[in-house]
């Protein structure tokens, strides 16, 4: 079985955060500062600042909800303090 990623973006344009999903790490990032996500497409270019990694797309899928949550937006917004001083979880994509 594949190892699953969900990931935490930031951009360098803006406040703004994205978490997502994925089996490929350098090739979602890529598709992201591409513009072939409509949320991600308005704020590129991003980067990678936080990963975990699974070994089930269902275990990366609960994480990946989790931290869309009201309660894992406040885990994601401790997490994005200790690693990018100055950034705001509050302003996290959920889509």
């Amino acid at each position: 079985m594949n190892e699953v990623y969900i990931y935490i973006l930031k951009s360098l344009k803006s406040e703004k955060t994205y978490v997502g999903q994925t089996d490929n790490l350098e090739r979602r990032l890529h598709e992201h500062n591409s513009g072939k996500s409509n949320y991600t497409a308005k704020f590129v270019p991003w980067k990678i600042v936080y990963t975990e990694k699974f070994c089930s797309r269902d275990e990366a899928l609960v994480r990946e909800k989790y931290l869309k949550s009201s309660a894992g937006r406040k885990v994601l917004k401790k997490l994005l303090e200790n690693i990018c001083p100055g950034s705001s979880a509050d302003r996290a994509a959920v889509s």
